[in-house]
């Protein structure tokens, strides 16, 4: 393609997107919709951070997991961190060009937060004793401050069912396969590296499509 082409495509398809948050934010209710669900979305984050060093701090159920007798443990740390953090920035690319999606895609994750939630406190793990820690900068930094790496936030897998949220809230059917085939990867590597027992990682597709449907974001054709 004509280097004038491509360019002329990409100049297109920015004033779409500038156009379609304009419209949003032209209609009151969208509005005032987008702004609630970045609040509310906030406040379920604030909340979490605090809910998680509670779960740190219990003690819960530990048991033999059959497949860990037969993978690893490997630490696949970087690899994860690697799938994991590309999606994000490849989802927000994508969900960003309609902004009624983006914000259905944040209010379905907030409903994932609060499943997440009410899994963990229904039923505590302790982590698996062969578990290699799964450093995560990030999400070190906004639990623990980055003074510590979570272990007990188990029922179910955050990185697994995150992604999986994203493949059916994505509109796009390549994009949605790329996502699944990331969740698949990262499912297998948190097993693998132990960091989670394998009902966290079959439970997280369940969860994430539950969250999709209670806010209304997918799964989409």
């Amino acid at each position: 393609m004509p280097i004038f082409e491509l360019l002329f495509l990409i100049s297109v398809r920015g004033q779409v997107v500038r156009t379609n948050w304009t419209a949003l934010f032209a209609d009151r209710q969208e509005r005032w919709m987008a702004i609630l669900t970045v609040v509310v979305m906030a406040l379920t984050l604030t909340s979490y951070t605090g809910f998680l060093a509670s779960v740190e701090a219990r003690s819960g159920v530990r048991f033999a997991d059959p497949l860990h007798g037969l993978i690893g443990p490997v630490d696949l740390t970087w690899m994860i961190f690697l799938v994991l953090y590309g999606a994000l920035i490849l989802a927000i690319a994508v969900l960003m060009r309609e902004p009624v999606v983006f914000f259905r895609a944040l209010r379905a994750y907030t409903m994932l937060i609060g499943i997440r939630m009410i899994c963990m406190w229904l039923l505590p793990l302790d982590p698996p004793e062969t578990m290699i820690m799964l450093n995560d900068p990030f999400v070190e930094l906004f639990t623990t401050g980055g003074s510590a790496t979570l272990t007990r936030d188990l029922f179910f897998s955050g990185h697994t069912s995150t992604l999986c949220l994203i493949g059916f809230v994505t509109p796009g059917k390549w994009y949605r396969m790329a996502f699944f085939s990331m969740a698949v990867t990262v499912g297998i590597a948190v097993i693998a590296q132990h960091v989670h027992y394998s009902v966290d990682v079959a439970v997280a597709p369940l969860a994430a499509f539950a969250a999709a449907r209670l806010a209304g974001a997918g799964p989409r054709r």
